[in-house]
């Protein structure tokens, strides 16, 4: 992986992975009942090479990867906050008993917005997780405006 410099833009933690404009800031770790986010000490460039050696499972399955926010584009956005962090906070227990060591939270959407409480939950936080929790599938569910 090839490390980069932090640019001066808010980045979504929860972005999937385009190799364009991602950085993995986080590898999945713990168990298929429990993953957990373990954190890179600096984010790394999403490469096509790094895509190609998680196959045959996916990039979202075993990266956390950040790219800037899409705002407008993107399905939890509400013209003014991230309701996917609103969500977080609100419904999954905190589950880091001190701020997770984040490279990117500088530049968080989640930590702009929410703070510390969204970084105590995000740990728990897997894109591509095929054994979530019912009260996962219902946080990350996009919701009417």
């Amino acid at each position: 992986m090839e490390n980069i410099a932090a640019e001066k833009t808010t980045l979504c933690p929860s972005a999937r992975p385009e190799p364009e404009n991602s950085v993995v800031f986080g590898l999945i770790s713990g168990t298929v009942a429990e993953p957990r986010v373990a954190y890179l000490k600096q984010p790394q460039t999403l490469t096509d090479e790094l895509i190609a050696k998680a196959s045959p499972v996916t990039p979202a399955e075993i990266f956390r990867t950040a790219s800037p926010c899409a705002i407008k584009g993107c399905q939890h956005f509400d013209g003014q906050d991230c309701r996917l962090a609103t969500r977080i906070v609100e419904k999954l227990p905190a589950i880091a008993e001190e701020l997770p060591p984040c490279a990117i939270r500088r530049d968080c959407r989640w930590w702009q917005q929410e703070g510390k409480a969204a970084c105590m939950r995000c740990p728990q936080v897997i894109t591509d997780n095929y054994n979530a929790s019912e009260l996962a599938i219902e946080v990350a569910m996009p919701t009417a405006i």
